[in-house]
C-alpha cells in the first residue's frame, strides 16, 4: 500500500474505532500516515515506513509503529521525532508511548526547546502531557558536531525535569563543565527554559573594576511580581563599596512606568549615604489627555559619573498633562531642575518652573489662510532670596498670528504673516526691573520663494531655491528677565522666522531682512545631497544678542549648512557660523557611515565664549565612536572624545564581544580624564559572560555553526 492511499485510512483513527472503548471514540481522534499498514490479530496494528501520527497539537515521526489494543499502547522504532508545537521536540531511537502520546518512556533521547536548549539523556519519561523527566542528562545550548564533540560548555545532571506548563527546568546533581572540564557542583539548580522571557531568578553576575571602587561583582536578582511587574535587586560588592541597585517595572492597562536607583556606602565619601533614583511614566487618560512624568534625583554631583550609571550634569523632573488634536493643542507642565556642573549655583538658578498653553487654530472666512491663538503661562522660583540673585518671574503671554501662502508672478511663493504678541510680566526679588510690566508686540512679514528645478539627462534633479524674508516687529519693548531663551539658535531651520529665540521671554525687534539660497541634489540611485546660505540684515544694530552668538551687529555671521545621504551607507550634516572676516563662530559637523562590518560616527563641535550664554571660554571638542563586526561572533567597539582646547582626552574607551549560539562574552575598558572639585579621572574595567538558552530568546545567539565532518 503507498503512501497516498494510506492518507485516505487514517489508520490510527481506524485503529482507534476498532480498538478503543466508546468512551475514547468520543475524543480527539487521531490521524496517522504510513507507507503500509496492516492489522494483525489480537488487536494489534502496525505501521511502518516513514510513519507520522498527529493528535492534538502533537506530531509524531518514526520508522515503525506498533499499536497494542489490548494494552492501548504504542512500541516506536526510531529514530523517532516527537514534537509540540514550535518549542520543543523530543528525539530518540525507541519509545513506548500511551495512544494520546502523552505518557511513556523514551531512550536514548534528546529534548531541544525553542531549537536551542539541549537536553541529552539516556532515557527520557513523559508523564501527564506536563512534564519531561530525564536521566542522567548533558543539557547545552552549544552546537556539538562530530568533528568537535565537546560543547563550549554543558551542565551535568543526575536528573533532570522540565515542567513544560511553567517553562522550568530542574536540576538534580548539576555539575557546569567548560570544555568537558568540571567547573563547580550544584546539588540543585532551576533555570528557565529559553521560551520563558520572564522568571524569577539569578540573572548573570556582571564584574567591574574601577580605579575609585576596586574590583568587585554585581549578582542581579529578577523577581516577577504577577504578569504585569517586575523587580530586579542587584548587590554590587567591592573592596570600596557596598550597593545595592534596583529597578521596578509596571505595565497598566493604559500606560507603565519604570524607576531605577541605587543606595551606597564607599570609601570615596565614607560618612554619607550615596544614592540616585530615576523614573519615568505616561498614561493614557480620557479625552485623548496624555500624562507623563520624569524624577531624577541624587545625593551629591559626583554619584552618578563615579559609579557610571549616567553622564548627565543637570537634572530635570517633571509632570506633563498635554492633548494635541488636529487644530488644538493643550500642556501644562511643572519641571524641577537641579544642576551638578562645577561652579554653578542652585540656589540662584531657576529651580523649579511651571508652564502651561493652549494653542488654537482655524480658518479666518475674510483672510483665507491659517490664524492661531496662543495663551501661555509661564513662572519660575529661585530657592535665594538675595536681590537679583533670588529673582522670580510670572508671565502670561497672549499672542495671534495670521499666515497666508500663494503663488504669485513667474513662480514665486509668497507667504504673508502677521501678528501680536501681548505680555503681563510680575517680577519679584530683582529691583532692576519693574514688579509688573506690560507689552505688546505686533509683527509683520513676507516671505518669497522661488524654486528652480532641472533635471539632467541622467535624472538627477537639481533644484535651486533664493529665498527672502522681510519682517518688521515692535521696537523699544520695556525690559523684562529673560528665563526661556538664554541660548539662541541661528540654523537653516529658523532662517526664515519671526524671531531666533526659543521662548518668549525675548523677541527679536525692529526691521530686518532674510536673504538665503538652498541647493539640492536628488540623484536617481538614491544620493542626496543640500547646502544652505543665509544671512540676516537690520536696520538698527540690536543689544540682545551677545557675542558668539553669530546674531550681534546690524548684520548676522554668515549661516552655510551642508549634507550629504547615501542611504544606508553615509551620512553627513553640518552647519557653521562665519564672521565677515570668515572667522569661526560656531560650528558643527557629524558624519556616519555604516556597512556589513563597520559602523562609525564623529563629530566636532566648535564655539566660541560668549558670555551672553553662559559660556565663558572657547568649546572644542572631538567625538568618535564605532563597532567593527571582525567576523559573526567577534565584534570590537570604541569611543573617543577630546578637548581641543584644553589639548587633552577627555574620555576614551574599548570593547571587545564575543558571541556564538551558547555564549556571549563582552570585555570592556574606559577611562575619564577630566576632574574637577568632586570628580577625579578613573579608569574602568568591566566582564560580562551570559550562557545563552535559558530565558534568552532563539536569536540571542550569533548564527549556528555548521558541522564540517
Amino acid at each position: 500500500m503507498n503512501r497516498a492511499a494510506t492518507l485516505l485510512l487514517a489508520g490510527l483513527m481506524l485503529a482507534l474505532a476498532l480498538f478503543a472503548p466508546e468512551a475514547a471514540r468520543a475524543q480527539d481522534t487521531a490521524t496517522l500516515l504510513a507507507d503500509t499498514v496492516r492489522i494483525e490479530a489480537d488487536r494489534v496494528l502496525i505501521a511502518e515506513g516513514n510513519v507520522e501520527v498527529l493528535y492534538r497539537g502533537t506530531r509524531l515521526r518514526a520508522t515503525r509503529i506498533l499499536y497494542d489494543g489490548a494494552a492501548d499502547r504504542l512500541t516506536i522504532d526510531g529514530p523517532i521525532t516527537l514534537t509540540q508545537g514550535p518549542d520543543v521536540a523530543l528525539f530518540a531511537d525507541q519509545a513506548e508511548l500511551t495512544t494520546d502520546l502523552q505518557d511513556g518512556i523514551l531512550t536514548s533521547a534528546r529534548l531541544v526547546l525553542d531549537q536551542q536548549l539541549q537536553l541529552a539523556a539516556v532515557e527520557i519519561a513523559r508523564v501527564g502531557g506536563r512534564y519531561t523527566e530525564l536521566n542522567k542528562v548533558v543539557a547545552s545550548s552549544c552546537q556539538v558536531c562530530p568533528s568537535n564533540p565537546v560543547p563550549l560548555w554543558s551542565i551535568r545532571a543526575r536528573r533532570v525535569i522540565h515542567d513544560q506548563q511553567t517553562r522550568q527546568i530542574y536540576f538534580e546533581g548539576a555539575q557546569f563543565r567548560a570544555f568537558d572540564v568540571p567547573i563547580f557542583y550544584i546539588p540543585r539548580l532551576r533555570l528557565p527554559d529559553p521560551t520563558l522571557q520572564r522568571s524569577t531568578g539569578l540573572l548573570f553576575p556582571t564584574v567591574r573594576s574601577s580605579s575609585a571602587l576596586g574590583t568587585g561583582i554585581k549578582l542581579p536578582y529578577f523577581i516577577t511580581l504577577g504578569r504585569s511587574a517586575d523587580l530586579t535587586v542587584t548587590p554590587y560588592i567591592s573592596g570600596k563599596t557596598t550597593t545595592l541597585e534596583l529597578r521596578y517595572r509596571q505595565a497598566f492597562r493604559t500606560g507603565d512606568i519604570e524607576f531605577e536607583g541605587a543606595v551606597s556606602q564607599d570609601d570615596i565619601l565614607p560618612d554619607d549615604t550615596r544614592y540616585y533614583l530615576f523614573g519615568e511614566g505616561a498614561f493614557d487618560l480620557p479625552r485623548d489627555f496624555k500624562l507623563e512624568f520624569a524624577l531624577q534625583v541624587v545625593s551629591d554631583d559626583a554619584y552618578l559619573v563615579d559609579y557610571d550609571y549616567s553622564d548627565d550634569d543637570r537634572l530635570e523632573s517633571s509632570l506633563t498633562l498635554w492633548r494635541t488634536r488636529r487644530d488644538e493643542q493643550i500642556e501644562s507642565s511643572v519641571l524641577a531642575f537641579r544642576s551638578l556642573r562645577e561652579g554653578d549655583d542652585n540656589s540662584t538658578q531657576p529651580s523649579i518652573m511651571a508652564e502651561s498653553s493652549y494653542v488654537r487654530r482655524f480658518v479666518p472666512a475674510a483672510l483665507g489662510g491659517i490664524a492661531m491663538f496662543e495663551i501661555e503661562r509661564l513662572a519660575t522660583y529661585r530657592s535665594s532670596d538675595l536681590d537679583g540673585d533670588g529673582r522670580d518671574v510670572n508671565r502670561t503671554t497672549a499672542a495671534l498670528g495670521w499666515r497666508r501662502t500663494g503663488v504669485i508672478g513667474p513662480g514665486f511663493q509668497a507667504t504673508a504673516e502677521a501678528g501680536v504678541n501681548v505680555d503681563f510680566i510680575q517680577v519679584t526679588d530683582d529691583t532692576s526691573f519693574e514688579q509688573s510690566i506690560s507689552r505688546a508686540q505686533p509683527e509683520l512679514g513676507l516671505t518669497l520663494r522661488w524654486p528652480l528645478s532641472k533635471v539632467s539627462a541622467r535624472g538627477v534633479t537639481h533644484i535651486v531655491e533664493p529665498v527672502a524674508m522681510l519682517a518688521w516687529s515692535g521696537e523699544d519693548l520695556d525690559a523684562a528677565p529673560n528665563e526661556d531663551s538664554v541660548l539662541v539658535e541661528f540654523d537653516e531651520a529658523n532662517l526664515l522666522s519671526f524671531t531666533r529665540f526659543p521662548g518668549s521671554d525675548a523677541r527679536e525687534e525692529g526691521l530686518r531682512l532674510a536673504l538665503g539660497v538652498g541647493w539640492t541634489r536628488i540623484n536617481p540611485e538614491g544620493w542626496q545631497s543640500a547646502l544652505t546660505f543665509g544671512r540676516i540684515l537690520r536696520e538698527t544694530t540690536p543689544d540682545y544678542f551677545g557675542d558668539g552668538t553669530g546674531l550681534d551687529g546690524d548684520s548676522s555671521d554668515w549661516l552655510v549648512a551642508a549634507s550629504l545621504q547615501i542611504p544606508n551607507r553615509l551620512a553627513m550634516t553640518g552647519r557653521a557660523l562665519f564672521d565677515d572676516g570668515f572667522g569661526l563662530t560656531k560650528g558643527d559637523i557629524r558624519i556616519g557611515y555604516s556597512d556589513a562590518r563597520f559602523d562609525i560616527e564623529t563629530g566636532l563641535v566648535y564655539l566660541t565664549a560668549s558670555m551672553a550664554e553662559d559660556r565663558p571660554e572657547d568649546i572644542a571638542e572631538w567625538a568618535l565612536e564605532g563597532a567593527w563586526r571582525i567576523n559573526p561572533n567577534w565584534t570590537g567597539r570604541f569611543n573617543w572624545r577630546y578637548d581641543i582646547e584644553e589639548n587633552r582626552a577627555a574620555r576614551a574607551g574599548l570593547g571587545l564581544g564575543w558571541k556564538n549560539e551558547c555564549l556571549a562574552v563582552d570585555l570592556s575598558l574606559s577611562r575619564r580624564f577630566t576632574s574637577s572639585t568632586s570628580l577625579r579621572p578613573t579608569t574602568d574595567f568591566g566582564l560580562s559572560v551570559e550562557l545563552i538558552g535559558f530565558g534568552t530568546g532563539s536569536e540571542s545567539g550569533a548564527p549556528r555553526r555548521r558541522c564540517i565532518n
